[in-house]
């Protein structure tokens, strides 16, 4: 790889990583960066293609330090909200540190979830000075790299970009323990068709993965050894993905800060019944539980029996 296409990526990711944002969606990374002493703070999902502060906003903090003083699961993940604007604004925040995102991203560690995620768009709503902005651009091109190299691998001989896209999210979905519908795939590509179109040449270059492009067609000059190699990698990370999930889902179920404060948000939003948020339900969200379902089938009884 040249260093003009290893410039074309980081090019292209640090004009997408500058994509403007709300004023309130800064303040609210700047205040969550400082109060946990962050390098950057990386902000995603719906919200960041609307530009709406309607629902939850979702951050990923990217902490200093080594990856080896990484907690053996992460990331950390808490709920916090705020006024702004004459509203109240919820975020939910994954916490971690740069160097432990760095290496998901480039597909060293058996977790899915960074370079899939983060292939798709972001932006870099704080940081801390200019010295951190290039290491969340490098990161964040290696997840392009992984995401490509598992695409043309899992794709056909020749295809499209977007085939070989769907291919990807199709395996990943599966891989991970997520409540997603059929096709989802084919949302993702749809709504973030702009940020998609051509990443796929300027992926595979940084990955090192020759091709040829034609009509719009790639195709990747893979051997047949490279191929079984790159397969070989993804079915060990495809067999841990569930319960690589599972056990974080265990872990957020103890350590989520803010758990019961967002799962009454959600409750509030969804049903329309209000949950207090009282002492004990946020010191113990899980013994609570019990109760605030108990509490969510009266409710919906009495709707049906009005109804």
């Amino acid at each position: 790889m040249t260093s003009d296409q290893a410039n074309a990526l980081r090019g292209r990711l640090q004009t997408q990583l500058a994509t403007p944002t709300h004023p309130e969606v800064g303040a609210f990374a700047q205040t969550l960066a400082q109060e946990a002493g962050a390098l950057a703070v990386l902000f995603y999902g719906s919200n960041l293609r609307t530009g709406s502060l309607e629902g939850v906003l979702d951050f990923y903090i990217l902490l200093p330090g080594e990856a080896r003083e990484e907690p053996a699961i992460w990331p950390r993940v808490s709920y916090h909200e705020r006024d702004g604007c004459g509203q109240r604004l919820r975020a939910k925040v994954a916490t971690m540190r740069l160097a432990t995102f760095a290496q998901a991203a480039s597909g060293d560690l058996n977790d899915t979830t960074i370079w899939a995620r983060f292939v798709q768009p972001c932006a870099l709503v704080w940081q801390k000075d200019e010295n951190a902005r290039a290491p969340v651009v490098s990161a964040i091109a290696q997840a392009c790299a992984t995401a490509a190299r598992l695409a043309v691998a899992l794709g056909p001989q020749s295809a499209s970009a977007e085939d070989y896209w769907r291919a990807l999210f199709q395996a990943t979905y599966k891989a991970e323990m997520r409540v997603e519908k059929p096709g989802r795939e084919n949302d993702i590509l749809s709504v973030n068709a702009a940020h998609f179109e051509g990443l796929l040449p300027h992926a595979l270059e940084e990955a090192g993965v020759a091709f040829d492009l034609e009509a719009g067609r790639i195709t990747p000059r893979l051997t047949d050894r490279e191929r079984a190699r790159i397969l070989g990698w993804w079915r060990r990370r495809q067999r841990l993905g569930k319960p690589i999930n599972l056990v974080r889902l265990i872990k957020a179920s103890v350590t989520f800060d803010g758990a019961a404060r967002y799962a009454a948000w959600k409750i509030e939003r969804h049903t329309g019944m209000p949950v207090a948020v009282t002492p004990f339900r946020e010191r113990y969200p899980i013994l609570a539980a019990p109760g605030v379902l108990w509490a969510l089938w009266r409710h919906k009884s009495r709707g049906r029996n009005t109804g």
